[in-house]
């Protein structure tokens, strides 16, 4: 591609290599996002520089996973009567996670590249909905079925586990498309905290999802 200045002169030209170099350089950059990494916190910088780095991110996921283990403690009362309910949890916290994560990095690759704008927000917001609900659902019968048969317990217990699941990815696929438009807001690269931002969510959000209906429908039965 040739480069002209204003008076149409030629001034040099942009080869592939160029263009290539660059998407490189936009790949590389969202990988290290994805794991909370600067894109200047390469594998040969200092280490004292790429632990002070690193540490920040880590220290919030330690404050999240103390929210985690919080909402947990909420419901030690019917963890200690059904101990399933301990074997089943991250099942349901798993699958929100990952329904959460797809829909985040396709809003944020969307953001970058301007694909995606407060004016379709809305529109991308109905169609992730739609999409969990049916993966939801498909999945919460799945599970449902499978916590019956594999670890032998009541069709009550696969029930919840179901309805937590499908409630936990719709939701998942809510904060997916608004969580990075609301650090946009704030300030904050959405690469760089909506994973962990997701990650509490979903965990948060399916563990008191499904703790509270086993402890709505089944601790009086025990």
């Amino acid at each position: 591609m040739p480069v002209i200045d204003e008076k149409n002169r030629l001034l040099g030209q942009i080869t592939v290599d160029d263009v290539v170099d660059v998407i490189q350089d936009q790949v590389n950059s969202e990988i290290f996002n994805m794991a909370g990494l600067d894109d200047e916190d390469d594998i040969f910088a200092p280490v004292i520089l790429s632990t002070k780095r690193r540490a920040v991110w880590l220290g919030v996921n330690l404050i999240t996973a103390f929210v985690v283990a919080g909402a947990i403690g909420l419901f030690q009362e019917i963890l200690q009567q059904i101990v399933i309910l301990a074997v089943l949890m991250p099942i349901v916290a798993s699958m929100g996670g990952v329904a959460g994560n797809q829909t985040l990095i396709l809003v944020i690759r969307g953001i970058a590249m301007g694909k995606i704008q407060r004016s379709n927000a809305r529109k991308l917001l109905i169609k992730e909905s739609s999409v969990a609900l049916l993966n939801g659902f498909t999945w919460s019968i799945v599970v449902s079925v499978l916590a019956v048969v594999l670890f032998q317990t009541t069709w009550e217990i696969g029930l919840i586990v179901g309805a937590a699941m499908l409630l936990n990815i719709f939701a998942s696929a809510i904060a997916g498309v608004s969580i990075p438009f609301l650090l946009k807001k704030m300030g904050i690269d959405p690469a760089l905290a909506g994973g962990v931002l997701m990650i509490t969510l979903t965990d948060v959000l399916g563990f008191v999802t499904f703790l509270g209906l086993a402890t709505l429908f089944l601790l009086g039965q025990t």
